[in-house]
């Protein structure tokens, strides 16, 4: 009989389309493996918000194993050390695992090669980092060209089907159990909003895909549009591996609308994004340009004031009714319309002058979908500070924005104490005179807090 092989899964908590799982079935029985290392991350760790989704999500997963009379082993620890006990405990020699590019997976992908036997595959990505190259075969370091060639490398890889059978060792490893992990909120528990909100799992995955068949087409237009959100939603579930970009593209590869040809870029970034932390492991972390760490930041570290600004934008009491409601839709669901991060996040970033880290920290626990490579490319291209980003001085209105994309339904959800206020006046009603009482004022002037955040930056560049 074959010796078991040892699937190492991360965030590619799916049946189909899986290589790492679907190699291993071919080539023995299967022990399946999930660890959470808290150590080899550092300071980004799971956030309390991913924490209660892949809870969730491993155990839809347990399911699926279950019902192929297989399982999930979960141990928690060193990677690299627990790995190497469960493969000594089955007698296995190979471990198959689909490629991760947080640095600290890379690193422990290196670490287990000097184990054992490591099989790595390419899962997650329409095509893996590094095979995009300019003519010259190095990586690209713009958006533009980079989403221009991957469209010209189309297709990617073909998916793979579920393993028809699963077979199992002689005897399983010891394995914790999902609920002494403590993954999910209890004092207090904070998900109920999230919870309500969501469906986790690979057979979600698929449901909100059958769903998005239906709308993609409108994408072009409604993803501008908060209140009525003509976005996937899929961002967990693409980040957790419930389901790949590549399985997204073979569904809807036909199409010829203008909504799926901006969908289809959508996913080329988060390839890109991947091809950035590739080239440069620290991006989430440290400013492309370090030149802007001269900026005069306003840090919550040193000032009583700044802290309570920056906890103002965290909790939506910052007097701006479209931002309030990003922040707010963030803490109740876990998650934040795309046209929403970009305002809440420059208004962060320019309005308050407080350094894009702090935001980059917050969406990073609050987050349902929190992505280390999205995460911080997302944050440095509007802070301006990255290999490709927004301009620094080009500075979002919040309110202006908020009237253009026809907020006021949004707005109305998650702030209700606005929500008698009529659509000329929902989105500035402190300007309108019918701010009610239990609604902040604006914390800082639009025209004062752009033009200090512009004096700032003409100091950094004189400097």
């Amino acid at each position: 009989m074959s010796k078991p092989q040892i699937v190492w899964l991360r965030r590619d908590l799916r049946m189909a389309d899986n290589p790492a799982l679907y190699h291993a079935a071919q080539a023995g029985p299967v022990v399946a493996v999930y660890v959470l290392d808290d150590e080899c991350a550092g300071d980004h760790k799971y956030g309390g918000a991913s924490r209660w989704w892949l809870h969730h999500s491993l155990e839809s997963l347990g399911k699926s194993f279950g019902a192929r009379n297989s399982r999930i082993v979960l141990r928690r620890g060193d990677a690299v050390e627990e790995l190497a006990k469960v493969a000594h405990a089955v007698g296995a020699d190979t471990v198959h695992a689909n490629r991760h590019y947080e640095p600290w997976w890379r690193k422990a992908q290196g670490q287990l090669k000097d184990k054992l036997e490591l099989e790595l595959y390419d899962a997650n990505y329409l095509f893996p980092p590094g095979h995009i190259t300019t003519g010259s075969g190095d990586p690209y370091k713009i958006y533009t060209p980079f989403s221009k060639a991957t469209l010209e490398q189309m297709p990617p890889r073909d998916e793979l089907p579920e393993p028809e059978t699963l077979s199992s060792p002689d005897d399983w490893p010891a394995s914790d159990e999902l609920s002494d992990w403590n993954l999910l909120p209890t004092k207090p528990d904070w998900s109920g909003g999230i919870a309500d909100f969501w469906e986790v799992g690979e057979a979600a995955a698929h449901e909100r895909l059958d769903w998005w068949a239906d709308h993609v087409d409108e994408y072009d237009d409604g993803r501008n549009l908060p209140s009525v959100d003509k976005t996937s939603q899929m961002s967990p579930h693409l980040h957790w591996g419930e389901i790949t970009p590549v399985q997204i593209w073979h569904r809807f590869k036909d199409k010829r609308s203008q909504g799926w040809k901006t969908f289809e870029k959508e996913l080329i970034w988060r390839d890109y994004a991947q091809n950035v932390i590739c080239q440069f492991p620290a991006y989430p972390k440290e400013s492309y340009r370090d030149r802007f760490d001269e900026m005069a930041w306003r840090n919550p570290n040193r000032g009583h004031l700044i802290q309570e600004e920056l906890e103002a934008w965290q909790k939506g009491q910052t007097g701006y009714p479209i931002v309030d409601a990003g922040m707010r839709q963030l803490w109740q669901t876990g998650w934040m319309h795309n046209r929403v991060r970009m305002i809440t996040a420059s208004f962060l970033i320019k309005h308050l002058l407080i350094d894009w880290r702090h935001g980059e920290k917050w969406f990073w626990d609050c987050l349902v979908d929190a992505d280390y490579a999205s995460n911080g490319t997302n944050w440095q291209w509007v802070a301006g500070t990255g290999v490709d980003s927004n301009m620094f001085s080009r500075i979002m209105a919040p309110l202006t924005q908020s009237e253009k994309f026809d907020a006021a339904g949004y707005i109305r959800e998650y702030v209700p104490e606005l929500a008698d206020l009529p659509d000329d006046k929902i989105h500035d009603p402190e300007e309108h005179g019918c701010k009610p009482d239990d609604y902040p004022s604006k914390i800082i002037a639009h025209k004062e807090g752009r033009e200090r955040a512009l004096e700032a930056y003409r100091d950094m560049k004189s400097g």
